[in-house]
């Protein structure tokens, strides 16, 4: 229910249905597909299947620009505002869609009303002129004023200030206000259409174009990515006052007293509103050649085709839920799947996000790359070149720290990184795998009065340092490995009196009666059926293990809460929580943050576990 504090017209008649809003269109659909059915489409079947063909039309217009502006490794040199656009303001503006069935309600009205408005020919080019005249002549200074009434003290805290909360623009932000608000704006859209139709010029065309470049130039003006050369404007003046550009419009977020036009700053130049500032800003933020560099790199790779579409530049809302495989992604992968090779084709790393933390920039990069790839021999070379060239680029832009996902510091391909800091010697970036706090959360989620576990993938990285750091707590370890070799070097490792603290066992029977496995390599449900009831499953390994065992539980991957002073984070990293990132992540962000020197390559050193795990808290870092 509405808020009994909220003026009238504030909430959306439909708020309380959420995703069932789209019901709304229900009827609508109904007619035109019995219609289509019965093989006799009528003149009000018609004028419904228009209104649901320009509502996906705008729909995809509004998508496109949000892809556009977060195509980050495109265009991250002309952002406006260099924040990213973070989750309170992705759920805030969920339904920014809500404009269209409001625009889709009152041009039923309309048709209700006027029947003649459904014998609109296609094209009149005179209807087009009429529009464009009475747009500029009518709905240009009707918006600004409305726009400047709004502005005024009553009316901007009942209802307004709701469109300027959004910290970032973003195309979606264009259509984020309130029902009232929305109201007014059909008054403006209407205008020219209805105008034009009842002069007597009115056509379909004109009805498709002018709201789908209405749509085109309110998401041009929120997407925060300056796309107008200054150049243009220097050769052409005029411009100045006929159009509205991305930078002209964030000014007016910035300093609400100017900048109150629609498209045509002519009418702020009219009324004297406009910012003295926004030709100098928009020529200082469209000449730029290149970003700002980050000082901390999480170098990451794709999983698979489905997780590619978790990108925040194919579906912003998809993006900020943890993964997970939904039905409205299986008729994309066909076409994801193409792109990722163009990707792969190129040769190089994209920069995937970007967030704040304590005034550094922290950035995620991809490297396109299909997990299977991996543990292809053949791939082998070529996926060490990417990650190769990355951490040089990362060198020569003066990152800090660079910090390697799960299987881009595999063993077996780079050993754990050490291929290219023995290569590159002299680099001053600093290459991190983050094991080690990997290590950490994992030894921290184990009961502290645990007396023996059985551990999987035992000879690893991760699976080695975990068996040594236990056997110093006096805790029995059974160790799942074939070669005896590798076990004994690694028990060697331990203190004289803790070896006997480290078991190698050969068969999953072995620990039929341990009730906490430590998982570090891929376990089938009928190995995993050797565990006693009650079991909880820890693991490490990538991609995690199916649950099978319903009288058993399993935990996630390792990872860390990143803390609270983060700024512009907006997406989930893979399947975890918002705010929260892989354990090898949370390890390079330390890393940086201590201001360490040393590479964390190789081998875990595990006198350090204990040290990376408090220097994680002190910092804000929290286990989930």
């Amino acid at each position: 229910m509405p808020n009994k504090n909220e003026a009238p017209f504030f909430s959306w008649p439909w708020q309380n249905l959420h995703s069932y809003k789209y019901l709304v269109y229900g009827p609508l659909v109904g007619k035109v597909v019995y219609s289509i059915h019965k093989g006799e489409i009528k003149n009000d079947s018609w004028f419904f299947l228009h209104i649901l063909i320009l509502f996906a039309l705008r729909a995809l217009i509004h998508q496109l620009f949000s892809t556009y502006s977060s195509l980050l490794f495109l265009n991250r040199a002309r952002k406006i505002n260099e924040n990213g656009v973070e989750f309170d303001q992705i759920d805030a503006e969920w339904h920014w869609d809500n404009f269209l069935i409001l625009q889709a309600a009152v041009a039923s009205l309309l048709y209700m009303s006027f029947p003649s408005l459904n014998n609109f020919p296609k094209w009149d080019k005179n209807g087009i002129f009429i529009c464009i005249v009475l747009h500029i002549g009518i709905s240009e200074p009707l918006y600004y004023w409305i726009h400047r009434l709004l502005h005024s003290p009553s009316l901007f805290h009942k209802y307004h200030y709701l469109h300027h909360t959004s910290k970032v623009l973003h195309p979606f932000t264009a259509e984020y206000a309130t029902f009232l608000e929305h109201i007014l704006l059909c008054l403006v859209v209407g205008i020219p259409i209805v105008g034009s139709a009842l002069i007597g010029y009115g056509s379909m065309s004109m009805v498709y174009s002018y709201l789908l470049v209405f749509d085109f130039l309110q998401c041009l003006g929120h997407c925060n990515i300056e796309v107008f050369p200054f150049r243009l404007f220097d050769a052409f003046p005029l411009l100045k006052y006929l159009i509205r550009t991305p930078t002209y419009h964030s000014l007016h977020h910035t300093n609400m007293g100017t900048n109150f036009c629609l498209f045509m700053p002519f009418y702020d130049h009219l009324w004297k509103t406009t910012n003295t500032n926004s030709w100098d800003l928009q020529r200082e933020i469209s000449s730029r050649k290149h970003s700002r560099a980050p000082d901390f790199v999480f170098l990451a790779h794709v999983v698979d085709v489905m997780s590619a579409m978790h990108a925040p530049y194919v579906f912003r809302s998809f993006s900020s839920m943890p993964f997970s495989i939904k039905a409205f992604l299986f008729p994309m992968w066909p076409f994801t799947y193409l792109v990722m090779l163009v990707m792969w084709a190129k040769s190089k790393t994209f920069l995937f996000s970007s967030y704040n933390l304590r005034g550094r920039l922290h950035h995620t990069w991809i490297v396109p790359r299909f997990g299977f790839q991996y543990f292809l021999p053949f791939a082998k070379k070529g996926i060490n070149k990417q990650i190769e060239d990355a951490i040089l680029k990362a060198d020569k832009l003066g990152v800090k720290v660079i910090s390697l996902a799960a299987l881009n510091k595999n063993e077996g391909l780079n050993g754990g990184g050490t291929l290219f800091t023995n290569k590159h010697p002299n680099l001053k970036v600093r290459v991190v795998h983050g094991n080690t706090l990997t290590a950490a959360v994992i030894l921290h989620e184990i009961p502290q009065n645990v007396d023996e576990v059985f551990l999987t993938g035992a000879t690893s990285k991760l699976g080695r340092a975990i068996a040594l750091y236990l056997a110093r707590r006096n805790v029995k370890v059974l160790m799942l490995t074939l070669s005896t070799e590798r076990f004994t070097k690694i028990q060697k490792e331990a203190p004289i009196e803790c070896q006997k603290y480290l078991v190698q066992v050969t068969k999953y029977q072995a620990a039929q009666h341990c009730k906490n496995w430590i998982i570090g390599k891929w376990t089938t449900p009928r190995e995993q059926y050797w565990a006693p009831k009650g079991t909880h499953f820890h693991q490490f390994v990538v991609p995690p293990i199916i649950p099978f065992r319903r009288d058993c539980t399993y935990g996630k991957l390792a990872a860390m809460k990143l803390p609270n002073d983060i700024q512009g984070l907006g997406s989930c990293e893979y399947t975890m929580e918002r705010g929260v990132v892989h354990a090898c992540h949370a390890g390079g962000v330390i890393h940086f943050l201590e201001g360490w020197k040393h590479n964390e390559v190789g081998a875990i050193n595990v006198d350090q576990i204990d040290v990376v795990w408090k220097a994680a808290l002190k910092h804000g870092l929290k286990p989930i």
